[in-house]
């Protein structure tokens, strides 16, 4: 089985930006505990930064995987782009948040991604990737 991790914009700075919110593990480092637990699946990783190149990341991994877990950090709010990438590909997404966005800031209550997956979750921590995997695993 293959999975597609796509991260978005400043979450290459886990483990060191706002630990109180974000806790204090690089993604690289649960990425290797994420492998060890699921040896039955090859993992494939991205992160970015910039919008498109998120675009065209999940648009490649939607015709060759088999699911994707997909962060998209602050353009869950205000890319319409990728909500419209994850309604054209055949892979199914499972949309993850580390932090709880519905507890934080009025405008992280606006989502352009959710409508588009099969399902979101929220305020876990990096536990909710482990939990979008077992969910494509079980699929």
């Amino acid at each position: 089985m293959k999975i597609a991790i796509i991260n978005g914009p400043n979450l290459n700075l886990l483990g060191k930006r706002e630990p109180d919110v974000y806790g204090d593990q690089g993604f690289e480092t649960y990425l290797a505990e994420l492998k060890k637990a699921f040896p039955q699946v090859e993992f494939h990783y991205f992160q970015s930064n910039i919008e498109g190149e998120l675009v065209n990341a999940i648009q490649e991994s939607g015709f060759n995987t088999d699911g994707i877990v997909l962060n998209p950090a602050a353009y869950t709010h205000t890319s319409v782009a990728i909500g419209d990438a994850i309604a054209a590909i055949k892979a199914p997404v499972v949309e993850v948040h580390i932090s709880n966005v519905h507890a934080r800031e009025e405008f992280r209550k606006i989502s352009h991604v959710s409508a588009k997956v099969k399902g979101t979750i929220t305020g876990l921590g990096l536990q909710g990737y482990s939990l979008a995997i077992q969910w494509l695993v079980n699929k």
